[in-house]
């Protein structure tokens, strides 16, 4: 639900925005509601779920997410729907974080830990295609209130599952007292600096506002890591994010949700804009990305990850997923889909899948299970991050060649369709421009994984070499 969501209600955007009178300097508040709130509260979310308890937090996370979603289906005003978004995101800050700490926490054995994260991760790296594809066939042949709805079902029968079969195992709860200072920085901290990159794409790099929460933004957090080294009870203790493999998980990941965010939104927009594809026609165009990640994460990952470290399997992963973004680098406004698109998806899709199936198992494992809740919400806060830096650095790389290349050939375009043929070449141009960063920022994260993981076989529980020895693996 959370991942969907991110991408669901963009589909039926200009739908529910003529239906309820929303202006378009207000449209963007529909998705910033639902990022400012989910990435601001991130944090706060995993440590309520090292608090109460992560199946008390999970069940609280999704039945307060299908009630926003109950209220944005129903919502006549614009006010209304960006207050159901902004509730679904602080649900679901509190829902994403349960939900991955509850896996660290439960699955010990080597082959279950290593199926079970296979899982998480296919579902995870698939989920914004998902909802590419739901929310056009919703939209175009129901209503888009539905793109809301749907949540319902999906939550009860969650909440269902989670409280006849989710047996949590005793212990390891944190119940330090909240650490409040730290709560407040972390969230307008990150809350800035979601919005700063949010305003940099719609307004610009050197736009005074935007330059202003960038800065605040960086001043708030270095105020929170200095509270957080300070305090007896830290909202964030340093450990979780100071070890060596698990600030390389961190960071890599952050930077391949940068390069992905950046692919999902090119595409679509080269299939609907330049190939005059429909929603629905888009979505199902996504499928082969969805069927590499999972084949990725529950093929690869999942049967190589307690044989092998787990650099072998992110290094090369995050590797094959940049050369599927090579092969985007060549998008023209003729490419083929069968020829082009498809087995870049693919090589994008099994790259990706593979790797983040054992980054998303070490992220948690050997932290103390006190704090699995908050490294757990670390993984998301580095995705949430990482999507607000791809849209906003990629889409503004993009456009500005785009800008480039229209001024350079506009002048022997003599009439109106010639002029239109180039501002589609000039589209494809910069999105193929605006990729190959999307490269080379994959090939970074390949760099980053292979030398910050340097951990063992991390789903056997043994030690390897000497850098897993030193992780406190009080959990397992």
């Amino acid at each position: 639900m959370v991942v969907l969501d991110a991408t669901i209600v963009n589909i039926a955007l200009p739908s529910a925005q003529a239906d309820l009178g929303i202006s378009d300097g207000n449209r963007q508040w529909v998705v910033t509601a639902y990022a400012l709130a989910f990435g601001g509260l991130l944090l706060f979310g995993g440590r309520i779920a090292d608090l109460w308890g992560r199946r008390r937090a999970f069940l609280i996370g999704l039945l307060g997410f299908g009630a926003a979603s109950a209220l944005g289906g129903v919502a006549t005003t614009g006010a209304t729907m960006f207050g159901a978004r902004a509730l679904q995101g602080l649900f679901g800050a509190v829902l994403a974080p349960a939900a991955l700490s509850l896996l660290a926490v439960m699955f010990t054995d080597a082959r279950e830990r290593a199926r079970a994260f296979g899982i998480y991760g296919a579902i995870s790296g698939g989920g914004g295609a998902v909802g590419l594809i739901l929310g056009g066939f919703l939209t175009e042949y129901l209503d888009w209130r539905w793109t809301f709805f749907v949540n319902i079902p999906f939550a009860l029968v969650a909440a269902a599952g989670t409280w006849l079969v989710i047996r949590e195992p005793e212990g390891g709860r944190n119940r330090s007292p909240l650490d409040i200072p730290g709560v407040l920085l972390s969230a307008l901290g990150l809350v800035s600096l979601v919005y700063g990159f949010t305003r940099a794409e719609s307004d610009g790099w050197s736009d005074a506002v935007t330059i202003g929460l960038f800065s605040a933004s960086a001043v708030l957090l270095l105020a929170f890591v200095v509270t957080e080294a300070r305090v007896k009870a830290p909202l964030l203790p340093l450990r979780v994010i100071t070890e060596r493999n698990r600030g390389g998980v961190y960071l890599s990941l952050g930077l391949a949700i940068i390069a992905m965010f950046g692919m999902f939104l090119f595409l679509t927009y080269y299939l609907q804009v330049v190939k005059g594809y429909t929603p629905v026609r888009t979505g199902f165009a996504f499928l082969p990305l969805i069927a590499g990640m999972i084949a990725g994460s529950t093929q690869i990952g999942a049967r190589l990850m307690p044989r092998v470290a787990p650099r072998l399997l992110m290094g090369p992963g995050f590797l094959t997923a940049a050369a599927g973004m090579l092969l985007l680098t060549q998008l023209e406004t003729g490419s083929s889909y069968t020829g082009l698109l498809l087995p870049a998806q693919l090589l994008l899709g099994l790259g990706i899948g593979t790797a983040f199936m054992p980054a998303m198992s070490l992220a948690t494992y050997g932290v103390q299970a006190r704090d699995a809740g908050v490294a757990s919400a670390m993984v998301n806060t580095s995705q949430q991050v990482g999507g607000a830096i791809g849209t906003a650095l990629l889409n503004t790389i993009a456009a500005s060649a785009t800008t480039a290349y229209v001024a350079d050939h506009i002048a022997g375009a003599t009439s109106r369709s010639q002029q239109q043929v180039v501002r589609l070449e000039g589209m494809v141009h910069g999105y193929a421009d605006a990729i190959w960063f999307a490269v080379g920022i994959l090939v970074v994260a390949a760099g980053i994984a292979l030398t910050l993981v340097t951990v063992g076989r991390s789903a056997t529980g043994s030690p390897t070499d000497e850098a897993e020895t030193h992780l406190p693996v009080s959990t397992h």
